[in-house]
């Protein structure tokens, strides 16, 4: 008997079409710099090229690709620059969000916060640091979608779509991951107090340490 849950649709063709770019991106297969050619992709993904096309606009706004007339789409090249602005965007975002989430009070948050933290925590010890990544993303945004402001969680959305790529650099190596868990349990323990102030220096220090050892993958 199939375990697909009824309640479940497929997605649309288009969402398909995105969500996997999206992932092969994420996951190093569509590697910077390299070509997308439509009709390849289309092939790949047994679909037509129009949602290929929708699919590779979308991706462009996010940052993901870039198009050059004559020549097509890229898979954006990582650029420390381009890291800095969007971890500067993040820092004051997010905290905007911690501050907001944690002056609402509900202990549900805690309990998330615990359970996207292990999650973490399972996928790295299983080595499969794609669901690793996407607990770590669902650790973040319980903090960002406890705060009630969807205006500021769809632009924080947008920023961390834009640099899944960079992630994927920081999480191969194996430092990097453990360092992760580290303070992700700093950053639950401060919540648990209520002390705004140390989630918000914490969750800085956090991404502070992301970007200097992206910073010294990517200087030439």
């Amino acid at each position: 008997m199939s375990s697909t849950n009824p309640t479940q649709r497929p997605p649309t063709v288009p969402a398909f079409v995105l969500g996997e770019l999206r992932r092969l991106i994420a996951v190093g297969d569509l590697v910077p710099g390299q070509p997308l050619r439509q009709e390849d992709l289309a092939e790949r993904l047994g679909v037509s090229r129009v949602p290929v096309r929708e699919a590779l606009n979308t991706l462009e706004t996010e940052g993901h690709v870039v198009h050059e007339p004559h020549r097509g789409y890229r898979v954006t090249e990582l650029s420390l620059a381009d890291l800095l602005e969007v971890y500067r965007l993040r820092q004051l975002l997010e905290a905007e969000a911690v501050r907001a989430t944690i002056a609402l009070g509900c202990a549900q948050v805690l309990t998330d916060l615990r359970a996207a933290g292990a999650d973490v925590e399972r996928a790295n010890a299983a080595g499969d640091l794609l669901a690793m990544n996407e607990a770590n993303r669902r650790f973040h945004f319980v903090l960002v979608t406890s705060a009630g402001l969807p205006r500021l969680e769809r632009i924080l959305r947008a920023l961390w779509d834009s640099t899944e790529a960079y992630r994927r650099l920081y999480y191969e190596e194996t430092g990097n991951r453990a360092r992760v868990e580290h303070e992700h349990a700093g950053i639950i323990e401060a919540f648990a107090a209520g002390d705004t102030e140390l989630v918000i220096r914490l969750l800085d220090e956090h991404r502070g340490h992301a970007t200097t050892a992206l910073g010294a993958l990517l200087q030439p």
